[in-house]
């Protein structure tokens, strides 16, 4: 797992699909890479998307309908994520014996978009397939308006600061 932080706004884990199949012919039984976090973030590592089930190549129109809806929620004042994955392939990212993830050294990697036997640990970031976006409504604690209003009498100008 890499967790989210406020430097690069989205969060990665790997999962075994299939815990049962312990040498996978297919990637549907193998490892996934998930992907989640601030859409410019998610969608800047996408080359496909999924569409009714398919995979598809991600086009300039798919990338305007995405900021669409993604600028729509925002401007509902929701919180939109972006979700997406890439199927390990199992002849490489083996899970008998374990391949070894390098989960802590990944930002020295970071931009190697291809497979190379010479980066121990390396694992897809790049060329994920988007799953699509989720808009959260995330609406501030009940008690935030008395705790707005008592700060402003006693003199505290207040800035809301969003995000994590």
């Amino acid at each position: 797992m890499i967790p989210f932080s406020s430097e690069i706004k989205f969060n990665l884990i790997i999962r075994d699909m299939n815990t049962a199949e312990k040498n996978p012919k297919h990637a549907d039984d193998n490892m996934f890479v998930f992907l989640k976090g601030a859409p410019e973030k998610v969608i800047l590592r996408c080359s496909t998307m999924l569409v009714d089930g398919k995979e598809v190549t991600l086009t300039a129109g798919h990338l305007e309908e995405i900021e669409a809806a993604n600028t729509m929620f925002g401007g509902m004042g929701e919180r939109v994520l972006a979700f997406a994955r890439r199927k390990l392939d199992p002849s490489v990212y083996t899970k008998t014996p374990a391949y070894m993830f390098d989960v802590k050294k990944w930002k020295s990697w970071k931009d190697a978009k291809e497979f190379d036997p010479k980066i121990p640990g390396w694992f897809p970031m790049w060329n994920l397939e988007l799953i699509g976006l989720v808009s959260l409504n995330d609406p501030p604690r009940p008690t935030v308006d008395t705790s707005v209003l008592k700060c402003r009498n006693a003199g505290i100008k207040v800035i809301m600061v969003t995000g994590d």
